[in-house]
């Protein structure tokens, strides 16, 4: 017996006949405050532990945690999508969303699940709400950021944004100005900065291995940049106890 036979055989019987399914208005609108950065929604939303409220959700799986997980894929593969159309970078929507999911594997508890779950909502909730007040609606200048978020550890130049976006580099630059309140190439350093923050602060690269990583011309010129940046040279804004042995003889580098 093929699926398609088998499934006219279920609804034909009464196996289902005891389940019924919740309007998804409630997801949706749980969906849409991920999307609209409604922070306190979404926090009051994990605290009440709805997702998981089983009642009227269907099930996908007769194993408490795989049907979880399943249904974190679905709210994943939503919540990536939406963020995407309120203008969240399309790679850093979909990669976050893989992100999490393979968290999965590692995961062997309902509970487990459910804390997952709510730290990638709230992960999307705080992008979402930094970026709404930055979002600029703009075609052009969304289709920059996207082309640097997806290629910020290169070499990025006007010119490669301008034939990307389709207008010329002149009006490029007027209107990246415009919109965001900087020059293309203070945006892209200062996105670049943002990311050396996070190396910084949860790995051990070495000084070297982040300016290279991210593409400055030297180790120097990137804690040039971030100084200027950020107030402080990275082996000062890396926390001393995870200091690594390379920040030790790269600290003379610095002063």
């Amino acid at each position: 017996m093929g699926y398609q036979d088998e499934w006219l055989l279920l609804e034909a019987g009464d196996e289902f006949d005891d389940m019924e399914h919740r309007q998804p208005t409630e997801e949706f609108l749980f969906y849409q405050a991920v999307a609209d950065g409604d922070v306190e929604t979404v926090q009051k939303n994990c605290e009440q532990a709805r997702f998981l409220d089983s009642d009227g959700v269907g099930v996908l799986s007769k194993d408490p945690v795989t049907n979880l997980k399943y249904h974190f894929v679905i709210t994943a593969a939503m919540v990536a999508r939406l963020c995407r159309q309120k203008g969240m970078a399309l790679e850093q929507a979909f990669r976050m969303s893989d992100f999490y999911i393979l968290r999965l594997d590692n995961i062997h508890t309902v509970e487990e699940v459910r804390k997952l779950h709510d730290e990638m909502v709230m992960d999307y909730a705080q992008k979402m709400r930094k970026l709404s007040g930055n979002h600029t609606g703009s075609k052009y200048i969304n289709v920059c950021k996207e082309y640097i978020y997806s290629h910020l550890k290169e070499r990025i130049t006007v010119a490669e944004l301008a034939d990307v976006s389709g207008v010329s580099t002149a009006y490029l630059s007027r209107l990246f100005k415009k919109e965001t309140g900087d020059s293309v190439s203070a945006y892209i350093r200062k996105q670049k900065i943002e990311t050396a923050k996070k190396l910084l602060k949860y790995s051990d690269y070495s000084l070297i291995d982040i300016a290279n990583q991210l593409s400055f011309s030297s180790q120097s010129h990137f804690i040039q940049q971030f100084r200027e940046l950020v107030g402080m040279t990275p082996k000062k804004y890396r926390d001393s106890g995870r200091a690594t042995p390379w920040d030790e003889a790269e600290e003379k580098t610095e002063s």
